[in-house]
C-alpha cells in the first residue's frame, strides 16, 4: 500500500497502480499591494486550468466538465438551483466554503469537489463524474453508476468530449 497525503488527510492506494510520481509545481505568492479589481479578466478556460492543475487533474477533463456543466457560462443557473461554471448546488458550496457566484472560487472549489469524488472512488473516473452529476449517495446505493439516463449521458458526454480534446 501507498499513502498518499493530500492537505490534512491521505488517502490510501494499492502500490501496483502508481503508474509514477510528478514533483510538485511550485506557485508563486501573490504580488502584494495590487488591487484584484486590476487584474486582467480571466476566461473560464483559464480558470478551469489553474484549477485542474491545482488540484493534479487533466485539463481536458476539467473542460469537458465545465463543458457539460455550464457550458462556460459563469452566470449559469440550473432549474435545480445548481450555479455557476461548475453548476454547484448552494449547500455543497456551503460546505466548500466557497461563494457559488464567484466564478474564480466556483471553478476551485468544483474542481476541488471532482477531486475529492476521484480519492473516494479510488480513481474511478466514470464513479466520479456519476456522483459530481446524481451524489454520492446515488453513487453508493447502486454500488457504482445509477442507472439514470441523466446521469449516464453526462458521464458518456464528459468523457467523449474529453477523449476528442487530446
Amino acid at each position: 500500500m501507498v499513502r498518499l497525503y493530500i492537505g490534512d488527510g491521505y488517502v490510501e492506494i494499492q502500490a501496483t497502480r502508481v503508474l509514477g510520481f510528478e514533483p510538485d509545481e511550485l506557485i508563486a505568492p501573490p504580488v502584494k499591494g495590487v488591487p484584484e479589481t486590476s487584474a486582467p479578466p480571466v476566461s473560464p478556460r483559464q480558470l478551469a486550468d489553474a484549477a485542474a492543475d491545482k488540484y493534479g487533474l487533466p485539463r481536458g477533463l476539467v473542460r469537458s466538465v465545465m463543458s457539460a456543466e455550464s457550458g462556460f457560462q459563469s452566470q449559469a443557473v440550473s432549474p435545480k438551483g445548481a450555479v455557476g461554471l461548475m453548476q454547484l448546488m448552494p449547500s455543497t458550496a456551503q460546505t466548500l466554503g466557497v461563494d457559488a457566484h464567484n466564478p474564480a472560487q466556483n471553478a476551485d472549489a468544483g474542481v476541488r469537489y471532482l477531486r475529492q469524488l476521484l480519492e473516494k472512488y479510488h480513481g474511478a473516473l466514470y464513479h466520479a463524474l456519476a456522483a459530481y452529476n446524481a451524489g454520492p449517495a446515488a453513487v453508493d446505493k447502486h454500488k457504482g453508476v445509477p442507472p439514470f439516463q441523466e446521469t449516464l449521458r453526462y458521464v458518456n458526454r464528459v468523457t467523449s468530449d474529453w477523449k476528442k480534446s487530446e
